[in-house]
């Protein structure tokens, strides 16, 4: 079983653009360490908070990109803990351009 990282270990991943991989372990970011904590509603609304912030950097960078993923695939991974409809990720997009 895997223990939930402490919020030190958890500054050890963190990323930014242009590439968006996480600075500890090279994953996409947000990284498996991220997507493995418990989540609860007080948890989601602080990513939620914090989270929404990339977005805009995160699609402008990333959009575009060989092989890269689209915005509402951007939306979706940074918001995995929200469920989004495919709808909901691309209108969620249009408004982070």
């Amino acid at each position: 079983m895997r223990s939930t990282p402490g919020p030190l270990a958890l500054e050890l991943h963190c990323a930014a653009g242009p590439a968006w991989l996480c600075e500890a372990d090279g994953e996409p970011f947000p990284c498996s360490e991220w997507r493995g904590l418990p989540m609860d509603d007080h948890l989601r609304g602080a990513l939620l908070a914090g989270f929404t912030l990339f977005l805009r950097p995160a699609i402008r960078d990333l959009r575009g990109r060989p092989e890269g993923p689209t915005p509402p695939e951007i939306v979706k991974r940074f918001l995995w803990f929200l469920p989004m409809t495919d709808e909901e990720a691309r209108a969620t997009a249009l408004r982070c351009r």
